[in-house]
């Protein structure tokens, strides 16, 4: 199926669901996590601290997650053309939610709302207390990390202090995960982007847009778990497809600009 073809459904689709994987930040310099360069292919002991009891029980494994955080790719990675492309596709009434497996924040920094957008795995910047559940950006957390503090503790009540994401062991935020499962049920087109469809309960999504006879659209350089149930499957870059994609859809919607449709 071809470009014009995803196009021309997305323009003419009552409601249009996205879910983002790791494949679409990899092209910002972010690495997924078990791929040949992943950051558990690299570092196997990374895996063990995002389990929830590891990190609690052992300090050691949060005096390393605080080292990592600190020095993250995804510290100063920047939106590339995929974000920003799904951030006009909102703008163009096109995206009714965006999912997103992600913890690194760029859909927000490359334009696309947050009452659209679901961080379904949390965010990594911002951080979170255990006991109290404080939360705040996470660099003040890590500039006491730089000015010395190996395992910084909670300033309102000396408890254990991770980032604002979801680790092994800790459940999914239920009002997020409804609200993406709701939009699923009742898309039409359902974009599946960068993401290899294995991680679950998020996978099930697009099985909730199939049932309900939606188109899935896959969009992945590498083959997915679902590519043999998808309407289209567009390989390749997500930086180039999906502008691709965007442009025409804006192209087909430009004529009735003027129209209240």
């Amino acid at each position: 199926m071809a470009v014009a073809d995803v196009a021309a459904w997305l323009t003419h689709a009552r409601s249009v669901v996205a879910l983002t994987g790791a494949g679409i930040s990899t092209e910002s310099g972010i690495p997924d996590f078990r791929g040949p360069q992943g950051v558990w292919t690299r570092d196997p002991k990374a895996e063990a601290r995002a389990d929830i009891g590891y990190y609690v029980a052992h300090p050691e494994a949060r005096r390393e997650a605080w080292q990592a955080r600190l020095h993250h790719p995804a510290r100063a990675a920047q939106p590339n053309a995929g974000h920003r492309a799904l951030a006009e596709l909102e703008r163009l009434g096109r995206l009714q939610l965006l999912v997103t497996q992600n913890i690194d924040g760029l859909h927000l920094l490359a334009g696309s709302s947050p009452e659209r957008l679901v961080e379904i795995h949390g965010s990594a910047r911002d951080y979170v207390c255990l006991s109290c559940g404080d939360r705040g950006p996470m660099d003040e957390v890590l500039d006491r990390v730089r000015a010395g503090e190996e395992d910084p503790a909670c300033l309102n009540c000396g408890g254990i202090l991770k980032s604002a994401t979801i680790s092994f062991g800790q459940q999914l935020v239920a009002a997020d995960l409804a609200r993406a499962e709701r939009a699923a049920g009742q898309s039409d087109v359902f974009l599946a982007i960068g993401t290899t469809l294995t991680v679950y309960p998020v996978a099930w999504l697009p099985e909730r847009a199939l049932a309900n006879g939606a188109r899935l659209v896959i969009i992945n350089a590498e083959p997915t778990a679902m590519d043999d149930r998808a309407h289209a499957v567009l390989r390749g870059q997500i930086g180039e497809i999906l502008p691709s994609l965007v442009s025409r859809v804006a192209a087909d919607r430009t004529p009735r600009a003027a129209g209240k449709d």
